[in-house]
């Protein structure tokens, strides 16, 4: 037993506090939950959250994109709204968007290689498609390299 008081035996370390909460962001009401819980963690932790949203091609596209059409726009909107939807107006210190190329399962567990813990939400946008291709966070659960949080709305 530790001479010291419980609060103080139990606070993260320096290099603990200091890590990173990276979040997964689609738009989807699962994921603004998922970056509000991620946003109360960092600030209760003294961390930094870096919000991922991913995009690519669809499957399948050979061809050149639609005159006007950016999927990596498109991105950045879904990144920024959601934003807007979790948070209003002022986006918290603690956050900060990324935007990466690349499927979001496999985005995620990349930036889960320097994280403390990633957070996504329980259902994202993928509707027909997540019934064939499987969950995110379930895969995300499974083989991340930190811990986990999934969030339901």
């Amino acid at each position: 037993m530790s001479d010291r008081p419980e609060s103080e035996a139990t606070a993260p370390t320096a290099e603990v506090a200091n890590g990173r909460i990276v979040v997964g962001v689609d738009g989807s009401p699962s994921s603004i939950s998922a970056m509000r819980r991620a946003v109360v963690l960092a600030e209760a932790l003294g961390r930094e959250v870096v919000g991922v949203t991913a995009w690519e091609l669809p499957q399948g596209f050979g061809g050149p994109l639609p005159a006007g059409w950016s999927p990596e726009e498109d991105a950045r909107e879904i990144s920024a709204q959601a934003s807007r939807d979790a948070f209003g107006d002022t986006v918290p210190e603690v956050y900060r968007a990324v935007i990466s190329k690349g499927p979001a399962a496999h985005t995620l567990l990349e930036a889960s290689e320097t994280a403390d813990l990633l957070v996504v939400g329980s259902r994202g946008r993928g509707g027909f498609a997540r019934l064939l291709l499987g969950s995110v966070s379930a895969t995300l659960a499974e083989h991340a390299n930190c811990s986990v949080l999934i969030v339901r709305d």
